[in-house]
């Protein structure tokens, strides 16, 4: 059986979809997976080895230069790239019209059929028009996390039941240290993230890494943007042994949260990526509802605060503490 996703970002919603191959490969060891997503995370892709192929997709660059001849000749390179193989299966888990156009463009095997949402989630970017290029629409509840949507979709159409936790799947990457990294245990504080609402305060952050400092364990503080960096100074400046980091690669900072003894971080892909290697993680949710992305596949990690209701210092000291001991 040959099966193709189509979920092409974002970085977190990409990692959340993870369990769904290993699920289908499961139940199905000699089914051949393909995945298109968007080129800048490929190498994440790569690191689940129940994927066959990646076909890489540019959609974020294409749009700004659309009428450009080089740009006409990525897009006919990727139709051919997708249209290369006839599928069994194509499922399409984003919702999108976008995604859906992408859906309808692959080629079907005798008999093959395109599957993709019924409905939304409350508070996803679904959109309804996405059906009118489904075979068939699977229907799942209005809070239904992340995570099981994509697996559910997946049990429905292939007929199994889901019986174990998630599994990501995710190998380490092929380079797992860097320069930049201490030879001791550390931890990682992702504190950016793009909205406001979604920031924990900065004296929390100072409070939890001076504690955490105290302990002997430094904090590396990553950034993604000039704001963030900016950010990660100020902390920098608070917290005894604190690092910034250099602007990191994706998969330096896979390697990053790989090799990390703890993980604090917002609501932003690269938290979910330590939650999906199951390292010690606190996951923050400031204002953002806790149960569509929650980590609730290990003990190791801890889910604090919730849509509105940022958690406590002394909570967050108290998880860490919990998940150091």
């Amino acid at each position: 059986m040959k099966i193709l996703i189509v979920r092409v970002s974002s970085l977190g919603d990409v990692v959340h979809n993870m369990p769904m191959v290993a699920d289908i490969r499961h139940h199905f060891p000699d089914a051949q997976i393909d995945w298109v997503v968007e080129e800048a995370y490929t190498s994440l892709v790569r690191l689940n080895p129940h994927v066959r192929h990646i076909i890489p997709i540019a959609l974020r660059r294409w749009r700004k230069t659309l009428f450009s001849a080089a740009t006409r000749a990525e897009i006919a390179n990727f139709r051919r790239q997708l249209r290369a193989e006839r599928y069994d299966v194509v499922f399409d888990t984003q919702g999108l019209l976008k995604t859906s156009v992408v859906m309808r463009m692959a080629r079907l095997a005798p008999g093959g059929r395109r599957i993709g949402l019924a409905n939304a989630t409350e508070g996803s970017g679904y959109e309804p028009i996405s059906r009118i290029f489904h075979d068939q629409s699977v229907k799942v509840g209005l809070h239904t996390h992340a995570v099981m949507r994509a697996r559910l979709v997946a049990a429905d159409t292939l007929g199994y039941m889901l019986e174990d936790d998630a599994d990501f799947a995710l190998q380490a990457p092929s380079q797992p240290r860097f320069p930049w990294m201490p030879e001791q245990p550390y931890v990682v504080f992702f504190h950016g993230t793009a909205r406001a609402a979604k920031q924990w305060p900065q004296e929390e952050w100072i409070r939890l890494g001076q504690a955490l400092s105290a302990r002997g364990l430094p904090v590396l503080l990553p950034w993604g943007s000039s704001k963030e960096k900016l950010a990660a100074e100020a902390l920098a400046a608070q917290i005894p042994d604190a690092r910034v980091l250099p602007a990191l690669p994706l998969m330096e900072a896979v390697s990053l949260v790989q090799q990390a003894r703890l993980v604090v971080g917002l609501d932003t892909g690269l938290t979910h990526i330590a939650a999906a290697y199951c390292k010690p993680t606190i996951e923050l949710y400031c204002d953002s509802p806790r149960w569509k992305t929650e980590g609730n596949w290990s003990p190791n990690i801890i889910n604090l605060g919730d849509l509105g209701a940022a958690p406590s210092g002394a909570e967050v000291l108290a998880a860490a503490q919990r998940l150091l001991a």
